[in-house]
């Protein structure tokens, strides 16, 4: 690297360093944040590795669908999410995964005949088991926090097989289907955690 870029990058990054420590603990409350290493320059950091998000490796034959702009919208949503309620990226792909297979991403209303009881939104969460409202569960946020509550309190869900974390909270007449989406949600999680 020549000596004027390599300047330039690590004076970038000592002005960052500097704002960052002015300004942060000014911002935020940093007895609850995660504490976390941070490879400032490398092009790394800005990019997952998927198979760490994939800790048991893929199970069975993996699907894919092609995301519109609301469905990656759902996708950033999740996360935000994810991160919100102090969940890791593994949680988000468990999330995307079993958002993949319940709807497609698309936060879906009551479809009349169509209608799996009275499911709705990107989980296909229930009013009548006790998931929320109808606007609750089709509010992203809320589905997201909502599964992830029931996550947490699947033991050990870290160490689990995708399909089986998301068949304990999601109780699903086709257990095996979350495994599926399993490539596809941790390559959007890769994709989009740090954007």
């Amino acid at each position: 690297m020549n000596t004027i870029l390599r300047k330039s990058i690590l004076g970038i990054a000592g002005l960052t360093v500097a704002g960052g420590l002015a300004a942060g603990p000014l911002n935020h409350d940093t007895s609850t944040a995660p504490v976390r290493d941070v490879a400032v320059t490398t092009q790394a950091a800005a990019k997952l590795d998927t198979a760490a998000l994939i800790p048991h490796g893929v199970q069975g034959t993996q699907s894919h669908i092609d995301l519109d702009d609301e469905q990656t919208a759902n996708v950033k949503a999740i996360i935000a999410a994810t991160k919100k309620a102090g969940m890791d990226e593994r949680a988000a792909v468990v999330s995307i995964a079993t958002a993949l297979q319940e709807s497609k991403l698309e936060n879906l209303g009551h479809l009349g005949d169509r209608n799996d009881h009275d499911s709705q939104g990107l989980f296909q969460q229930r009013p009548s088991s006790g998931w929320g409202t109808v606007e609750q569960i089709t509010d992203p946020e809320y589905s997201t926090l909502a599964f992830l509550k029931g996550l947490k309190q699947v033991d050990g869900w870290q160490d689990m097989p995708l399909t089986k974390a998301a068949q304990t909270v999601q109780v699903s007449a086709y257990p095996d289907h979350y495994a599926q989406w399993e490539q596809q949600a941790a390559d959007l999680v890769a994709q989009h955690w740090n954007s």
